[in-house]
């Protein structure tokens, strides 16, 4: 944040003045052009207004994504308010307190359970606030890159998770360095396969927004590689376990895509190699929350050597490698903070301005990231430094592993020792040829005690869930050789 007001015309209305027919947003049974999504968000404005819900208002969403999420979303920032973007996995008894911490005053939610459970805030019904037909006022305003715009909960995979808050200008900014990097504008249609309640689902929004490009809807729980079909999407963001999914499934929805934008935890790099020799177009990239996607990315036709890497610092970025191998980033991406117990903004920062990512990695001679951990998943074993991150890695190099996850369980000798959870092609596990392999390139120390099969309970979200399987290896391991 610079102290003084920067301003840019609104992208949504600047979009429906250049191209007013162009699709804006497409969902089931349903195209949206710029013209008529500019008119909808104008008329949801001034609702808001009505509503009282001015710049710097903070309201909570809790819906399901559908067309009208996305128009009060673009409406909210319009009026200058600020979106809270709760996950619909949340329990509705647990959404009054996240709109406590985030000191919200208002909230749009559909759930009775969650209505009932929410208490002095102002409670909005999402299909009134797109009731007017009409824009009272069709002129859209410039709007501030330095205000408020968001509030997003960080995944909490090493604590409770905390409310990051961006400004207009960090989803800009963002937007702008990964367009200059994977080209995108009109004509093309960027298949929402995330949430938007995630700084990835987010990203998509203002991606589309400022190139011309259509937001593709795809419908609720439909596969996606079908709905990369049916919504003709020439970009898509997918996790490791949707692209594997469709690598197996429906390679056929894969051909007609520019772009295949690789998210989430860190991709295998037997997925990736596969990916790339068949010729798809795979993006690998490094971000965060705190920074309002991403980071780096790899270049357009990058060699199957750069795709190991996570790419190239984006421009309007900045990162550097701590002298603990640490990753800090900076830059105008770089999110206003969290949000405090006491409803203030709250920026960790070092002297310098450097966020620290409490990831690890390195730069090689070409600038290419390569991420080698996290610091809160590293544990000590009789003595010795594990990184989890390094056995996984070894494993999805060896054939016919598609994914590994490496926890701690409690030895008494040891004080831990590394399990491996592993999910091959054809879901046999063999401990003896694992940890054979794993031999060759690792120390003893390293080797996880137990292999175990893929739970078929593990959800597949944009990062592995650690906690969870900590817990079923602990309820699994019997110490046992």
């Amino acid at each position: 944040m610079t102290g003084r007001a920067r301003w840019i015309p609104d992208p949504l209305h600047a979009a429906a003045t250049a191209s007013p027919d162009a699709p804006a947003l497409t969902a089931p049974g349903e195209v949206i052009s710029y013209a008529g999504l500019d008119r909808c968000v104008s008329a949801a404005s001034e609702m808001f207004r009505r509503a009282g819900c001015g710049a710097g208002t903070r309201v909570a969403f809790y819906l399901d994504k559908d067309e009208r999420y996305f128009m009060l979303l673009l409406a909210l920032i319009r009026t200058g308010g600020v979106a809270c973007l709760l996950s619909t996995r949340t329990p509705p008894e647990h959404v009054h307190s996240l709109l406590q911490r985030a000191g919200c005053q208002a909230v749009i939610a559909e759930d009775e359970d969650a209505l009932r459970a929410v208490r002095n805030v102002e409670k909005l019904d999402p299909d009134a606030l797109l009731a007017e037909e009409k824009p009272v006022d069709g002129r859209a305003a410039n709007l501030d890159l330095d205000a408020p715009a968001t509030i997003v909960f960080t995944s909490g995979s090493t604590g409770t998770p905390k409310a990051a808050m961006h400004t207009l200008g960090n989803h800009y900014y963002n937007a702008l360095g990964s367009n200059e990097n994977i080209a995108l504008g009109s004509g093309d249609r960027w298949l929402h396969s995330l949430p938007l309640y995630h700084v990835g689902g987010l990203s998509i929004v203002f991606r589309c927004l400022i190139s011309g490009a259509a937001i593709a809807l795809p419908e609720p729980g439909a596969p996606i590689g079908r709905e990369i079909s049916r919504c003709g999407a020439t970009h898509v963001s997918l996790v490791a376990t949707q692209l594997l999914r469709l690598l197996r499934e429906d390679e056929a929805a894969l051909e007609g895509l520019k772009a295949i934008l690789l998210g989430g935890s860190a991709m295998p790099a037997s997925l990736v190699r596969e990916a790339s020799s068949r010729g798809l177009p795979v993006h690998t990239s490094y971000g965060l929350t705190e920074m309002a996607s991403q980071v780096t990315t790899t270049p357009p036709g990058a060699s199957p050597d750069v795709l190991r890497t996570s790419g190239k610092v984006l421009p309007y970025r900045e990162l550097a490698i701590s002298e603990e191998g640490e990753i800090l980033v900076r830059g105008e991406t770089l999110f206003a903070g969290y949000v405090g117990e006491n409803g203030e903004v709250e920026r960790p920062l070092d002297s310098e301005g450097w966020f620290h990512t409490r990831d690890i990695g390195e730069l090689d001679e070409e600038g290419c990231l390569r991420v080698t951990g996290r610091r809160d998943n590293m544990f000590i074993s009789g003595g010795e430094n594990i990184q989890p991150e390094e056995i996984e890695a070894a494993l999805c190099r060896l054939g016919g592993v598609e994914q590994a996850v490496v926890v701690p369980v409690p030895d008494e000798e040891f004080g831990e020792r590394p399990v491996a959870f592993v999910r091959t092609a054809d879901g046999e596990v063999s401990a003896e040829r694992l940890a054979g392999a794993l031999g060759e390139v690792l120390p003893r120390f390293k080797i996880p005690v137990a292999f175990y099969g893929w739970p078929e309970d593990a959800a597949s979200g944009m990062k592995v869930d650690r906690k969870f399987f900590r817990e079923l290896a602990r309820k699994t391991w019997t110490g046992a050789t």
